[in-house]
């Protein structure tokens, strides 16, 4: 089945409340003695959810390319009171590797985009609401950052990928004053970005539907990290993950997200009616392939998830998309 769904380690009234919490437990269905996967572990928010179902029996992994992760999950670790294991990597890597091994899983969680605990942590520069160093990296050791997109690709890049990643109106106009700008010295902070970004937009286009910047932003972090190509690798290694009956969910904040899964579960739906009507319920792989069915067709509201989703800094879309499921 799948469906498309604070920075201090001590607890506190702030401490990070995951997104569709609730959703994810109902849809995931998580029993005692199942493996289950997080393949985008972040701040463990999820996990903690997940892990409740496991009910101290069963298997638990987490994923994730940022290694400043590791001491929220050895917390989550101590308190979950399952079998955890940590892997550090990006996620389709990770999952094509579990696969290669033969680890099976029961359920499996991607809760795509940048993490709360990143966004919390302004010297990581994701936010537009605080002046930082221009980053952007999931992996602070990966070679490619904002700052040298923004430095060094030529303004047709720049064009390119503020209109493909962030669907941005004035790309082209953003691109120009950019390469305009570093002419006279290189950006280093994201003070400098916003201002570049604000004064390329026209003034009455400044106002309303969010910040000026955020389209920009968007499409800076996803091409620095690679996102997309990293989800389309992503999606068909965590589906042959599945045990029969297992479920994949997937949590997408953005159109771009939104239609890649939608399309790929429904290329899979056509793909496996086809594999019944001519194999019967066998696929040519010996593992049964269960009927696709929507389970939600609803769209998911995060507005109340979270007791930080009005802080500008914050990932906190109005609403998710819609969410789908089937046996796998």
């Amino acid at each position: 089945m799948w469906s498309l769904l604070p920075s201090a380690l001590q607890r506190s009234r702030t401490d990070h409340v995951p997104v569709l919490a609730d959703e994810v437990r109902e849809l995931l269905a998580v029993q005692p003695g199942e493996t289950v996967v997080d393949a985008t572990f972040g701040a463990g928010g999820h996990a903690r959810v997940l892990a409740a179902g496991l009910q101290g029996t069963g298997r638990f992994i987490a994923i994730d390319r940022d290694a400043t992760v590791r001491p929220y999950f050895e917390r989550f670790e101590r308190e979950a009171g399952v079998q955890a294991r940590f892997l550090r990597g990006e996620l389709s890597v990770v999952l094509s590797q579990l696969g290669s091994n033969g680890v099976e899983a029961d359920a499996i969680l991607l809760d795509l985009g940048v993490s709360s605990m990143q966004i919390d942590r302004p010297e990581r520069g994701f936010s537009y609401a605080v002046d930082a160093p221009l980053d952007m990296r999931m992996d602070p050791s990966s070679d490619l950052s904002a700052r040298e997109i923004v430095n060094e690709w030529d303004e047709r890049e720049l064009a390119t990928i503020f209109r493909r990643y962030g669907e941005e109106r004035y790309a082209r106009q953003i691109a120009q004053a950019i390469v305009r700008r570093r002419q006279e010295r290189p950006f280093e902070r994201t003070g400098e970005l916003v201002d570049t970004v604000k004064s390329a937009i026209p003034a009455p286009r400044r106002f309303g539907d969010g910040h000026p910047a955020k389209r920009v932003f968007q499409a800076l972090r996803i091409a620095a990290n690679e996102e997309l190509d990293s989800l389309e690798r992503a999606l068909p290694a965590a589906l042959s993950m599945l045990r029969p009956g297992g479920r994949l969910a997937v949590i997408s904040f953005h159109s771009l997200e939104d239609r890649m899964v939608k399309r790929f579960f429904a290329a899979q739906a056509r793909t496996r009616a086809r594999r019944r009507r001519s194999c019967g319920r066998r696929s040519r792989w010996g593992r049964a392939d269960g009927e696709l069915r929507a389970c939600n067709g609803a769209v998911l509201c995060a507005g109340e998830a979270s007791p930080r989703s009005g802080a500008p800094a914050a990932r906190a879309p109005a609403c998710t998309r819609p969410a789908y499921a089937g046996a796998a």
